[in-house]
């Protein structure tokens, strides 16, 4: 007698599902239970209409998780005819042939005399809220996992998943590695308590050892299940008091790389619709954990590919204090083309460059490593700060992407400059960079206007001319990239005010603690981070930071008697050199003696002062063949304090006082200088003059002043 033949006797009829076909097959005595007709074609649609709707949405997540388990699912339905009305219930059974997502499913429609338990009218709405409940628990548990970027924030969100109708009171996640099993993250379990699991033999008779050789599902209903299975394991179990234990495989990428271990403290049957959730969230569990073992191995690269790339600043500069940092962009590797260096010179100085690539990629790194080792060589070299960014700017030229290769061509930003301890005389040579800021020994932020080139890679022979700037004890430059500026929707402007407002706000005593201003320079873009330090620090940001401080120590004889981590008052000072072939630096020097002048009481001595600074520039640029030199220097105790602008030039024609007429566009500067200035003079010198002019904070003492004025 043939197989089907003894089918049908005892009612069971044969089916067949084709998932990657769309196919359905069934024997003449599955057609019957089903109430098909003997040859209607057979399509989903037609197999749903014979079905109860909520039992069909039960039926194919049967399949999905029979598929995925590779196990043998079970399941009661109801058959309806053309208009709803229950015809008889059925128990299919279905097992994979095929897994994977295109799966083949084999399985028997056997028909059952007793009704549906549980599947009255009354209690459909129930199940119907379940399955709600499910989806909405899914959709929160998916959400929460897909946020988390590390190991131990996956975990923490394993343990905080509250499952619809049926809760873990213990929770474990194992992984496989070199023939181990190895517990990574434990829920539900007092301190030692999960020790005899933590690290087990991959052979070892436990369950989450099996799952992870055989990447199937373990489910243990009972503690006799638990029993009967691994009784060896179960004696180390059951003081916990469990009742029911699931072990589900965590595949990414079609890798078995771990299992994860639900517990229950209340009886589980583990049905299709119960097993179906775990399945579920074991699936995005091992996606989660599968992509915070990708971050965090970039992480690491990313760290070790920084801290090749970026020096250690050295500390014991003669007379003088470094302080460094570096905070990469989020994203990706998190690399990018931001970097610094300190280089010792032949001559005994030292050069600190800062430069910042374009793009915030690898290659923008990859082409900042090669960069930076080519200003060493040309740095060690001996060549003056001009000649190593024009060399530079050739190299990186030459490296550059062309239109051959696909790549497009990047520039770089660059400041050099090189560092006479002894003298505090600092040399740059800038190449489109922002310009140093130096915070003056009273706290006092200025930016210092240097002279200029392209960015480096444009042109290859460009010419970087210098600007000359002595850093005065305890005075302090600050150079760095524009993400510390404009990051946080800041435009130059606003974070330059940013940035004056950070440092002039920060107390910086005689020892100079530079460390802790730079953490606050960065804190004041990002917030307050757990750590910053000299070397990488790898966080989530809009734009990379580079940031280098130079602190030139106060004599300790200037010291002497002074109040125990105070300052002395030296005076505020900044200089300038106004060449004639920049006549647009007079706006710059227009502002550096506002910046001078920030906290000065009368605003109107201070635009007096703008005033008289841009007439006398003017004049050497328009009378003489040489350039200007503005020396502004503010001194005193506040409340008495003296403003003092010198400018020097070579030539020896002293200025006149004239009387020019209403339409006459020049000749005024003496008369403005007699009616704004305090006191005011000219200075014959060897070679060339000097005028000058004061301003005073307390007015009783500007009719002394006025004696020996020229």
């Amino acid at each position: 007698m043939r197989t089907e033949d003894v089918l049908a006797t005892v009612a069971t009829g044969l089916w067949c599902w084709d998932n990657a076909a769309g196919a359905v097959t069934l024997d003449a005595e599955g057609r019957r239970l089903l109430a098909l007709p003997e040859r209607a074609p057979l399509t989903e649609s037609v197999i749903r209409a014979r079905f109860h709707a909520v039992d069909w949405l039960e039926f194919r997540s049967l399949l999905a998780l029979s598929a995925a388990e590779g196990t043998l699912g079970e399941l009661r339905m109801r058959v309806v005819d053309d208009r709803g009305e229950s015809l008889r219930t059925v128990r299919l059974r279905a097992k994979p042939a095929r897994g994977g997502t295109d799966y083949l499913m084999v399985g028997t429609v056997e028909e059952i005399a007793e009704a549906m338990e549980g599947t009255s009218t009354a209690r459909m709405p129930i199940v119907a809220d379940w399955h709600r409940n499910r989806e909405a628990f899914l959709l929160d548990a998916g959400r929460a996992l897909a946020e988390a970027h590390s190991t131990s924030e996956v975990l923490r969100v394993a343990a905080g998943l509250s499952m619809p109708g049926f809760e873990p009171s213990g929770l474990a996640v194992f992984v496989g590695e070199a023939g181990r099993v190895r517990v990574i993250g434990h829920h539900g379990y007092a301190p030692g308590e999960a020790d005899p699991f933590l690290d087990q033999p991959l052979e070892s008779a436990y369950p989450a050892a099996e799952v992870i050789r055989t990447g199937r599902a373990v489910y243990l209903p009972s503690p006799d299940d638990y029993r009967r299975r691994f009784p060896e394991a179960y004696r180390k179990v059951a003081h916990f008091g469990r009742t029911s234990w699931a072990f589900l495989p965590l595949i990414n990428a079609g890798r078995t790389i771990g299992a994860w271990m639900a517990g229950f403290g209340v009886p589980v049957a583990f049905t299709p619709d119960e097993r179906s959730v775990l399945t579920t969230v074991a699936r995005m569990l091992a996606q989660a954990l599968g992509r915070a073992s990708v971050t965090e191995s970039e992480r690491e690269l990313s760290v070790g590919l920084q801290r090749s790339m970026l020096p250690t600043v050295q500390p014991d500069i003669p007379g003088m204090t470094v302080a460094a940092r570096y905070v990469p962009t989020g994203g990706g590797l998190e690399v990018g083309g931001d970097w610094y260096d300190m280089i010792p010179l032949p001559n005994g100085k030292i050069a600190l460059v800062i430069g910042d690539v374009q793009g915030h990629d690898v290659r923008a790194a990859g082409l900042m490593g090669q960069l930076r080792i080519a200003l060493r060589a040309y740095a060690s070299e001996g060549h003056h700060p001009d000649a190593v960014l024009s060399r530079a700017s050739r190299f990186l030229a030459g490296i550059n992407g062309t239109g051959d290769t696909g790549d497009e061509q990047r520039f770089a930003t660059c400041l050099y400059i090189e560092v006479c301890p002894s003298s505090g005389l600092l040399v740059i040579a800038r190449a489109g960079h922002p310009d140093p800021a130096i915070r003056l020994s009273d706290g006092t932020l200025l930016v210092r206007p240097t002279a200029g080139g392209l960015p480096l890679g444009i042109i290859p022979d460009t010419d970087y001319p210098t600007t000359r700037i002595v850093l005065e004890p305890g005075e302090t430059m600050l150079v760095f990239t524009d993400g510390l500026i404009e990051t946080g929707g800041h435009d130059l402007e606003s974070g330059m005010a940013r940035l004056r407002a950070t440092v002039e706000g920060h107390p910086l005593d005689a020892d100079g603690d530079l460390e802790k201003l730079a953490d606050a320079l960065v804190q004041a873009v990002h917030g307050p981070p757990s750590h910053y330090t000299t070397g990488p620090l790898i966080d989530r940001r809009e734009d990379d930071i580079a940031l280098l401080l130079l602190r030139r120590a106060v004599p300790a004889a200037a010291l002497e008697g002074a109040v125990p981590g105070a300052l002395p008052h030296p005076p505020r000072r900044t200089v300038m050199t106004i060449a004639q072939a920049e006549p647009e630096r007079i706006a710059q020097a227009r502002q550096q003696i506002r910046e001078l002048m920030h906290d000065w009481p009368d605003p109107d001595q201070t635009d007096s002062a703008v005033l008289m600074v841009s007439e006398m520039v003017t004049n050497v640029l328009v009378h003489t063949d040489g350039d200007a030199l503005l020396i502004a220097e503010i001194s005193g105790e506040r409340g008495t304090r003296c403003v003092r602008v010198d400018v020097a030039d070579a030539s020896d024609e002293l200025p006149h006082r004239r009387h020019p007429g209403e339409m006459a566009s020049s000749g005024r500067g003496l008369v403005l200088m007699e009616l704004l200035a305090g006191a005011w003079g000219v200075d014959p010198r060897g070679e060339g003059k000097n005028i000058w002019f004061e301003l005073y904070e307390a007015a009783s003492g500007v009719e002394a002043q006025f004696e020996g004025v020229t």
